[in-house]
């Protein structure tokens, strides 16, 4: 799954950050509640962990401003505020759940099992994107080009992935930063295009055009011909 982490404190957002990528999960940060509300509305995330004291934009505005773009994401609150009203509000503010802090990262890890049950209950199981002869499964994590197992790497997937998710969209380098690598890092640095060299390598085999194409100085876009 693809999970966003809006947590201000870096010592807990660092501990459910290597917890969930222990457990197989793709994780972006971001530590503030302006960005973690930006990355939510723009991001195709499968679940939301959502702390309240964060700077800026408190989490229950962060949370009632989703709902209100009708983004119905999983939304788990992580919360030290701890007293029935606090959990009643923020579970009136449109969370799913609400976690008291300290809490157990096992009992966490059922928390969100719990919640992804009663959302594929919902809405069906979450079913490959496709586009062209791309097809990743995210439930299963596999990749494959014209029927044929690609391996890659979870950064390699999630770059894909965003770029699947609306063939033909231009994203900039920032955007792909922000909702790959999360908000920390150098908006200047070379790493998406790295990434974007594999990846063609990997998709496009023998085809002369590659699928993704580069935009000069605003980003890339998948362009899936026929």
């Amino acid at each position: 799954m693809r999970i966003l982490i809006v947590e201000d404190e870096a010592r807990i957002a660092d501990f459910l950050e290597r917890g969930l990528r222990a457990e197989g999960h793709f994780c972006v940060v971001a530590n503030d509640g302006e960005s973690g509300l930006s990355l939510a509305l723009e991001g195709d995330f499968d679940l939301l962990l959502l702390d309240l004291m964060l700077p800026g934009i408190h989490g229950h505005e962060v949370c009632q401003q989703l709902r209100m773009n009708k983004i119905n994401t999983p939304l788990i609150i992580l919360s030290a505020m701890d007293s029935l009203e606090d959990v009643i509000a923020g579970l009136r503010m449109g969370a799913d759940d609400y976690l008291t802090k300290p809490f157990s990262f096992e009992e966490l890890l059922a928390r969100i099992e719990t919640i992804m049950r009663r959302s594929s209950a919902i809405s069906g199981e979450v079913q490959p994107i496709r586009a062209g002869p791309l097809e990743f499964d995210r439930q299963s994590l596999r990749f494959s080009v014209g029927g044929n197992s690609v391996k890659m790497t979870a950064k390699e997937l999630a770059i894909i992935e965003l770029l699947m998710s609306k063939p033909g969209t231009l994203f900039s380098r920032e955007r792909i930063l922000s909702n790959v690598w999360g908000l920390n890092m150098d908006p200047l640095t070379n790493v998406v295009d790295v990434y974007i060299g594999k990846l063609r390598k990997k998709i496009d085999r023998q085809s002369e055009d590659s699928m993704i194409e580069t935009v000069r100085g605003l980003g890339y876009r998948l362009n899936i011909k026929g």
